[in-house]
């Protein structure tokens, strides 16, 4: 028994085989002739699944984003103590006057 829901033929206009095709040729994708006919049926039956649910009476539905509500969870901005310039340059491969030493990019002139 397959598990995928068959196309209600009244919902949507008939997806043939040209049809995908063209899709394919869209998308760039390169599709046997086995897989154009397999896609056209599940094409057919993701059409069908957005026909039902655009017939589904939400009109007294407020509009939202998320399904439960969001709040930011960031910790309190406070200053605290870093390390010394000197230690922290230590560390890097390239240091020059008291900052990081990068390659110039771009050709931008010095």
């Amino acid at each position: 028994m397959s598990t995928q829901p068959e196309p209600d033929p009244g919902a949507h206009p008939a997806l043939d085989r040209q049809d995908i095709a063209h899709l394919a040729r869209l998308a760039r994708l390169a599709v046997t002739d086995e897989e154009l006919d397999r896609f056209a049926g599940q094409l057919g039956a993701v059409l069908d699944a957005v026909a039902r649910v655009q017939r589904a009476d939400a009109g007294d539905v407020v509009p939202t984003t998320h399904a439960v509500p969001l709040t930011n969870v960031l910790r309190p901005d406070v200053v605290t103590p870093c390390l010394p310039r000197d230690v922290v340059l230590a560390g890097a491969p390239a240091a020059e006057d008291g900052r990081f030493r990068v390659p110039r990019i771009l050709g931008e002139e010095e």
